[in-house]
């Protein structure tokens, strides 16, 4: 799987981190965490366990605002790193079928 990153200047990415730290003070935000349902795995969690997570990660051009975070779990946000959202379903997909496929007691 090939990843694209986009330059950004320290500016741009500090600029975008704090927009992302006004958008967590913020009622909407606090609504999104107080649901407890992680965006990625749809696991239920007390709201202090969920992160901020951008769909399009800053590094790959994402902005903070509304349209681009969600609520993760710290899991599915640490494993989820840098990908796209296309590329995270990849890897769920390849991660399930490996697990299924290692269960298979038809050898």
């Amino acid at each position: 799987m090939s990843h694209f990153i986009i330059e950004l200047s320290e500016q741009e990415i500090k600029r975008e981190k704090d927009k992302a730290r006004e958008l967590r003070r913020s009622r909407w935000w606090q609504n999104r965490l107080a649901k407890g349902v992680c965006h990625w795995c749809g696991g239920t969690f007390p709201a202090v366990e969920l992160t901020m997570d951008h769909i399009v990660p800053i590094t790959r051009g994402g902005k903070s605002s509304r349209g681009n975070v969600v609520p993760a779990c710290k899991e599915c946000n640490s494993r989820k790193k840098y990908l796209l959202p296309m590329e995270w379903e990849e890897y769920i997909t390849g991660a399930r079928r490996k697990a299924e496929g290692g269960r298979d007691g038809d050898a």
